[in-house]
């Protein structure tokens, strides 16, 4: 009879324990749906960083100036004296022609002028004689007045009218001998311009370099004849082309859509895998002119090349900073949706999960990070991804998703590959 009594009690005490166990486990199971009831979502942390957007252009090295070097006069080449590839500095001459007509001339030109000369000395004496005379005559008229007018009646009238007569014959004498002086004065400056202007077709047979630079090409030999080069419509050659070679014009086409960044005074970055060579160059001018065929607009910058390194021609890649912003609220891009009236807006988490959508103003943007100018702060968490499933208010659980603070966006309006060039030459 005991052991029917234990053993009922211990069915009894099972049986409640297997009741509250089952309770148990439907009480955790209902908290565990109830945790785990709100959707995940990937976030992002709003940081401070740095966006800049950077251009690589593919640019091509122009001499400063290129000139074409004609002869003022026609004739033979005596002597040239320089080559293609020689180095000449303003001021040398490159080349001699022979014109046996100007020595002539010259001849000819210096003697009118020695004769005008000549003519103005004699001018000057047949002044002083007509002056002497003149002065002579002049005095001995008037001695005859103021005796006449002492002494009436002493000296007779013919006397004194041919002492005034011979006064007045001097002064026009004298007056004709300086009217020769002027004119022997104007035949020597016409004598003397004339000289001068044969002289300067003599010099213009030393062809000199205008500027210093290289010979790029060589059209004459000795013995050839030249022809001179009297205005810009003759289609003559010239005896050298010279390239100002130790300053060098860097020319960069700016793609349409990036010329409103480029600015005098802006800094890039070039380099020059043919020699390889890197250095900072500044923007110094560009045409203010779309090109109508390729859509950009050419930029300059000006290279140091006195150890003519760098040969005209040359390629070389450059990276153009066209925008940047610094320690500004930086989230990833896809963060940013546009809502009913095109505003762009963020999905905020508040400390409990809840979404609020906030209006904000985006600056710079690039292909992975948005500037945000206001609308959140550093710290703020940030729906990324379909935010068109969450509604104001919303709780989520939070996937945090690591993303960077700064990004550098990298466009490209084309660029010399130097090996790839050399490659397809090979293959061909």
């Amino acid at each position: 009879m005991c052991k029917k009594r234990v053993f009922l009690t211990l069915s009894a005490a099972l049986g409640l324990c297997i009741i509250f166990g089952m309770s148990a486990c439907r009480s955790e199971s209902s908290g565990a749906v109830t945790a785990t009831s709100a959707p995940s979502a990937r976030v992002a942390i709003a940081q401070r960083g740095d966006i800049t957007h950077v251009l690589t252009l593919a640019g091509q090295f122009q001499p400063y100036q290129v000139v074409d070097v004609h002869p003022k006069v026609s004739g033979y080449m005596k002597r040239i004296n320089v080559d293609i590839g020689d180095i000449v500095h303003q001021g040398e001459t490159l080349a001699v022609l022979e014109v046996p007509e100007l020595k002539a001339q010259l001849e000819q030109t210096t003697f009118e002028l020695k004769q005008s000369q000549d003519e103005i000395t004699r001018a000057q004496h047949e002044i002083k004689r007509t002056e002497a005379l003149n002065y002579a005559l002049h005095a001995e008229s008037e001695r005859l007045q103021q005796a006449s007018a002492t002494r009436p009646g002493l000296i007779a009238q013919q006397e004194l009218d041919d002492a005034q007569s011979k006064d007045l014959s001097s002064q026009a004498q004298v007056d004709a001998a300086k009217a020769a002086m002027s004119a022997a004065q104007q035949h020597a400056e016409a004598a003397r311009a004339d000289n001068e202007r044969v002289q300067a077709l003599e010099n213009y047979t030393n062809v000199i370099a205008p500027i210093s630079g290289v010979v790029i090409w060589r059209y004459a030999d000795t013995g050839a004849l030249i022809q001179g080069g009297t205005n810009s419509n003759d289609s003559t050659l010239p005896i050298v082309r010279l390239s100002q070679s130790t300053l060098l014009r860097l020319r960069v086409p700016v793609p349409e859509d990036d010329v409103q960044y480029v600015r005098e005074g802006d800094l890039l970055s070039v380099r020059v895998d043919a020699i390889g060579r890197s250095f900072i160059g500044k923007i110094v001018r560009f045409t203010r002119n779309v090109n109508f065929e390729t859509r950009t607009m050419e930029t300059e910058v000006d290279v140091d090349n006195k150890d003519l390194s760098i040969a005209p021609g040359m390629y070389a890649n450059t990276l153009l900073q066209l925008a940047s912003v610094k320690n500004v609220v930086t989230i990833p891009i896809e963060a940013v949706v546009l809502n009913a009236q095109q505003q762009p807006t963020v999905y905020v988490l508040d400390s409990g999960n809840r979404v609020h959508i906030r209006n904000v103003i985006v600056g710079l943007d690039g292909t992975k990070l948005a500037e945000i100018r206001s609308g959140i702060s550093p710290g703020d968490r940030v729906l990324i991804g379909g935010q068109e499933k969450y509604q104001e208010g919303a709780e989520v659980n939070p996937l945090v998703a690591t993303s960077q603070a700064s990004e550098t966006m990298q466009e490209t309006g084309g660029t010399i590959d130097m090996k790839a060039e050399e490659n397809e030459g090979g293959d061909h």
